[in-house]
């Protein structure tokens, strides 16, 4: 439920309290009056005697007491379905307001596309916490689509990616350029050299290409407009998985590098492309809310460890 809609929900019952709801939920959840008040930390007549307030003020019934507990009534069951999405967000707001209080060094809220999870993210957080260890993050990975949403919903206060969509709300800035690669089994292709021709791949299955986002409408374009046909035998949004799916069946896929560091294995080779099919890794937030200073000196340490692994390629 977003934000109009719990707005909605409290005007319609305007006479319970935030704090009713509390104790309705822990009730709900919990089940009995002893267990809600050990889980909120207070005295069971607190939670009883609010409760019954709730009860009150609403005109109606919330539980019903069977075999010792209490059984939520249809009209408990029809509040909970819409506050409960309530209360996830004000447990995302309580833990975020835990860490500021606890941390001291700030917040990220980072998005992050799934391949650059798999070893680069990881690789620049550990190096900014070395320096940076009273900030905290909460780490999510979308693909392209759900990180620009996520911005916009300020789930997230920052998004990593490979050439993120235009948006009129979002800002974006390059931090580095990739490349793609094309993984494949040793001696599949004899002597293709240091760079690996793209006609190479004519009438070959290769495995996921079009599927995974803007980079791979790259190489989408790169092999129409030099009349290259090949049989995409699957078709996927994440690279990982590819490049998996292409060791285990021996296969042949092409994917950007990153994901072809982080996935080497014993027999295969992965090489970059003639001609080159390059991509940009870019940072996205929201016009409005520039980052953070935390924010800023992460993506200049997450700068700083792709021009890295791209030296020792």
């Amino acid at each position: 439920m977003g934000e109009r809609a719990g707005t909605a929900l409290l005007n319609r019952h305007s006479a319970m309290r935030l704090r009713q709801f509390e104790i309705f939920h822990a009730v709900y959840v919990h089940g009995t009056i002893s267990a809600a008040a050990r889980a909120l930390g207070v005295s069971q007549p607190s939670v009883s005697k609010t409760l019954h307030h709730a009860e009150d003020n609403l005109g109606f019934r919330l539980f019903q007491l069977s075999r010792g507990r209490l059984v939520p009534t249809d009209e408990a069951h029809a509040l909970m379905r819409e506050a409960g999405d309530v209360f996830d967000r004000l447990n995302t707001l309580q833990q975020t307001a835990r860490n500021l209080s606890h941390s001291g060094g700030g917040h990220i809220r980072l998005g992050i596309v799934p391949s650059l999870a798999l070893d680069i993210v990881p690789q620049a957080m550990a190096q900014f916490r070395r320096d940076w260890p009273r900030v905290t993050f909460e780490v999510h990975t979308h693909h392209h689509d759900d990180l620009v949403r996520s911005l916009i919903e300020r789930e997230l206060d920052l998004a990593i990616a490979y050439t993120p969509p235009p948006h009129p709300r979002l800002t974006r800035q390059v931090l580095a350029e990739g490349e793609l690669v094309v993984q494949f089994p040793e001696g599949e292709f004899p002597n293709p050299g240091p760079r690996f021709p793209l006609e190479l791949l004519a009438d070959r299955d290769v495995i996921g290409v079009a599927a995974a986002g803007p980079i791979g409408a790259v190489l989408t374009e790169a092999a129409r407009t030099r009349g290259i046909a090949f049989r995409e035998s699957v078709s996927v949004q994440t690279f990982f998985i590819a490049a998996r799916l292409a060791q285990l069946e021996r296969g042949i896929t092409v994917i950007d590098e990153f994901t072809a560091r982080a996935w080497r294995a014993p027999g295969f080779t992965a090489l970059p492309t003639n001609p080159p099919l390059r991509f940009t890794i870019s940072w996205a937030t929201l016009e409005e809310r520039q980052p953070s200073r935390a924010a800023r000196q992460f993506l200049r340490t997450l700068e700083q460890v792709l021009v890295e692994n791209r030296e020792k390629a």
